[in-house]
């Protein structure tokens, strides 16, 4: 009995339960090798095509697509290197997300007793509008945004004009910031500054679990698309020889 050695794109598309089209995406996008032709132009998928596919769809789950692309595409370009510094990239990114995230945990009960005792704002720090943008990661027409939803309000500087954050400003724009990432509408975000001003954290503090939770659930991702990645590495690409 001869076992024919090649797959069809139906095959590869029911191992991973996707769609044909979805195959053939992956393969122009460089996610798995490109497949040798049969003399009547079908395509001759292998088992390492198939184990290429089940590596990408893990990667894309903890790396995302974009990422994921890259990784795939450098290692078939014989660029196994590069394929590692984009791993440690997105590595790097969860462990600077997973210390502030600490951080912020740390300060938010802090934050609520400063929030309701300062009925007067210290004069010792004030950032324009741009400086207090970059302290948070975000856009400055973010800031400008959620001052016109009432979430934000800045001073202005005699004679200028120009907004000005002090301390308890700062300290809402971070929590604003926070809220969102964590894709919380702008009722929700109200009410919790609220809270805070109120000297009750609690939902800011569940935000933050939340968002340590779904990191952790993305770091289990990762680890299980490394270890589909280094099988596959290994098997079909000789692993790494540096």
């Amino acid at each position: 009995m001869i076992v024919d050695p090649y797959l069809r794109t139906r095959d590869l598309a029911q191992a991973v339960q996707v769609s044909v089209q979805l195959v053939r995406n992956y393969e122009e996008s460089g996610f798995i090798p490109v497949p040798e032709r049969s003399p009547t132009g079908y395509r001759l998928y292998t088992q390492q095509h198939l184990v290429a596919l089940k590596t990408a769809r893990e990667l894309i789950s903890g790396y995302g697509w974009q990422r994921a692309q890259r990784i795939m595409q450098a290692v078939h370009d014989h660029r196994l290197s590069e394929a590692l510094a984009l791993i440690d990239e997105r590595h790097a990114e969860l462990d600077r997300t997973r210390h502030q995230l600490d951080q912020t945990l740390a300060a938010l009960n802090e934050l609520a007793a400063q929030l309701s005792a300062e009925t007067h704002p210290r004069l010792s720090q004030r950032l324009r509008v741009g400086e207090a943008a970059d302290s948070v990661g975000v856009r400055i027409s973010a800031l400008r945004f959620w001052e016109e939803q009432g979430l934000l309000h800045p001073v202005r500087e005699r004679g200028s004009n120009y907004r000005l954050y002090d301390e308890k400003q700062m300290r809402r724009l971070r929590v604003v910031a926070l809220l969102r990432q964590a894709n919380h509408d702008f009722t929700t975000i109200r009410a919790t500054l609220a809270e805070l001003e109120a000297g009750q954290p609690q939902r800011a503090l569940a935000a933050v679990e939340g968002r340590r939770s779904e990191l952790a659930r993305q770091s289990w991702h990762c680890l299980r698309a490394m270890a589909a990645f280094y099988a596959y590495v290994s098997e079909f690409w000789g692993g790494f020889k540096g």
